[in-house]
C-alpha cells in the first residue's frame, strides 16, 4: 500500500477498531453477568475505566470553575445512568439489537438540530427500524415479538440518556476533552458503583474477577479512546460518523460470535435501517463533508467516552 493511501486509510481504520474494541469488550463483560449481574458488571467496568482514564489524563491539572463542575457532573450523571441501562437491556435481549435501539438517541439529537428535508428520509429509516425491532405487530415478526419488553425499555432509556450525553458534553465550553472524558466517567462510577456493590457485594473484590474487569476496562475504553483520538483531528466529520455508525451491525457480529446471539431477518433488516439512518445523517451535514471532526464538539460524546 503506498504511503498517501495508507495515511488516508490508517484514521478510518483506527475509528473501526475503536467501534470493534469496545465490541469485543462488551461481549466479554456480559459473560461475567451470572456471577455480578449486570449492575455489578456495570459497575467494574465504569469504575475501572474512570480510574484508567484519571491516571491517563490527570485531570486536577487544569482547574475547574464552578459552572463547569456543575457541567460535567451532570454530564457524568447521564454517561452513568446510559451505562447501567445499556447493561441492564443485555441481560435479556441481543447485543446489537440493545445498540440499535440506543443509537436512536444520537440518531434524534442529529435530526433535531438539522430540520432539513432530507433528513426526513434519515427519520423515516430509523423510525423503520424500530418498527421492526419493537414487539408491536406484524412488522417484526417472529423474533421481535419474543423480545423482552423490560430489556426494550432499558435500551430506549439508555437511548434517552445518551442523547442528553451528547447534548449536556456540547455544553462543556472549553474543558479540555481528555478532562471533560475522564472527569465525567469519574462522576458516572459514583452514580453506577453504588448500585453494583448493592447487586453483587463482595464478589466485586474476588481477585480474578477484578482482573478480568481491568481487562475489559481496558479494551473497552482506554483502547477506543486513543484511537479515536488519533482519528478526531484527521478524518472529515461526515466520515467520522460514518464509521461511528457502524456499531450496531459490529455489535451484532459480536453477539453472533462470542454470546451466540442469532438474529432473525426482520431484526438484521432493522440494524441495517438504523445504520443507514446515521450514516445519511452523517454524510449529508451541510458544510462538513472535508471539515475535520472538531475534536471538542465529538471526543466528549464519542463511542470511547460512553466507557
Amino acid at each position: 500500500m503506498e504511503k498517501s493511501t495508507w495515511n488516508k486509510a490508517w484514521p478510518l481504520l483506527a475509528v473501526l477498531g475503536s467501534v470493534s474494541s469496545l465490541g469485543v469488550g462488551t461481549s466479554l463483560a456480559k459473560q461475567l453477568f451470572p456471577v455480578l449481574g449486570a449492575q455489578g458488571t456495570s459497575a467494574l467496568r465504569v469504575g475501572f475505566a474512570a480510574m484508567i482514564l484519571v491516571a491517563i489524563w490527570r485531570p486536577w491539572r487544569w482547574p475547574l470553575k464552578k459552572a463547569q463542575a456543575w457541567a460535567l457532573l451532570r454530564f457524568g450523571v447521564a454517561l452513568g445512568l446510559m451505562n447501567l441501562l445499556f447493561y441492564m437491556a443485555l441481560r435479556s435481549i441481543p447485543f446489537g439489537l440493545a445498540v440499535a435501539i440506543e443509537f436512536s438517541g444520537p440518531l434524534a439529537v442529529a435530526i433535531y438540530h438539522s430540520r432539513r428535508p432530507v433528513d426526513f428520509v434519515w427519520l423515516a429509516l430509523a423510525v423503520l427500524g424500530l418498527a421492526l425491532i419493537l414487539p408491536f405487530g406484524v412488522l417484526g415478526g417472529q423474533g421481535a415479538v419474543s423480545l423482552d419488553p423490560l430489556g426494550m425499555a432499558c435500551a430506549a432509556g439508555a437511548a434517552v440518556c445518551w442523547a442528553l450525553y451528547i447534548v449536556l458534553g456540547r455544553r462543556l465550553g472549553a474543558i479540555p476533552s481528555g478532562q471533560a472524558v475522564s472527569l465525567g466517567l469519574l462522576c458516572a462510577a459514583l452514580v453506577v458503583v453504588p448500585v453494583g456493590v448493592v447487586q453483587a457485594g463482595a464478589k466485586l473484590l474476588e481477585p480474578s474477577i477484578l482482573l478480568f474487569g481491568l481487562f475489559v476496562a481496558a479494551i473497552s475504553s482506554a483502547l477506543p479512546y486513543s484511537l479515536e483520538m488519533l482519528a478526531l483531528r484527521r478524518l472529515p466529520a461526515a466520515t467520522f460518523g460514518i464509521a461511528l455508525a457502524t456499531e450496531p451491525a459490529v455489535a451484532a457480529l459480536m453477539g453472533m460470535l462470542l454470546l451466540n446471539e442469532q438474529l432473525s431477518g426482520p431484526q438484521w433488516l432493522a440494524i441495517a435501517c438504523i445504520m443507514a439512518a446515521a450514516m445519511g445523517s452523517a454524510i449529508s451535514r451541510p458544510g462538513e463533508e472535508s471539515k475535520p471532526a472538531p475534536e471538542a464538539e465529538l471526543d466528549p460524546a464519542s463511542e470511547a467516552g460512553r466507557a
